[in-house]
């Protein structure tokens, strides 16, 4: 049987740790890369302060080094991540890959950007 973007969200899900916009708010200290995947123009009205955007469609790109377009903020597959996008499913399936290409401390933002604003939390490029 073919599978359609909610499969691939629920086998994400089983792979991928979720946390709260909470637990992000708290990372204000920078401990953890946050990564928006979202497309350009939906980062260009706003984003979580300190996000780099890697829209999910470039994601196996950027964060191949042997790709001459990668991304040299996800060399250290070591590194905390937080990837989020607009409700939290992009980013799922955003983190599962970053897990099958080694990054071996990923995350998801349950909720999305959405949840974020409102949560009523601070937006940056506003």
């Amino acid at each position: 049987m073919a599978k359609g973007m909610k499969d691939f969200v629920a086998e994400a899900k089983t792979r991928v740790t979720e946390v709260c916009k909470e637990d992000v708010a708290a990372l204000s200290d920078g401990s953890a890369l946050l990564l928006d995947v979202r497309e350009p123009g939906e980062f260009q009205v706003g984003c979580l302060p300190g996000a780099i955007n890697v829209p999910r469609g470039m994601l196996e790109v950027k964060a191949d080094p042997s790709m001459p377009p990668h991304d040299i903020r996800l060399t250290d597959r070591e590194q905390p991540i937080i990837a989020y996008c607009a409700s939290g499913a992009r980013s799922l399936l955003a983190a599962s890959t970053l897990l099958e290409m080694g990054f071996t401390n990923v995350k998801s933002m349950a909720g999305g950007f959405s949840a974020w604003q409102q949560g009523g939390h601070e937006i940056a490029g506003v």
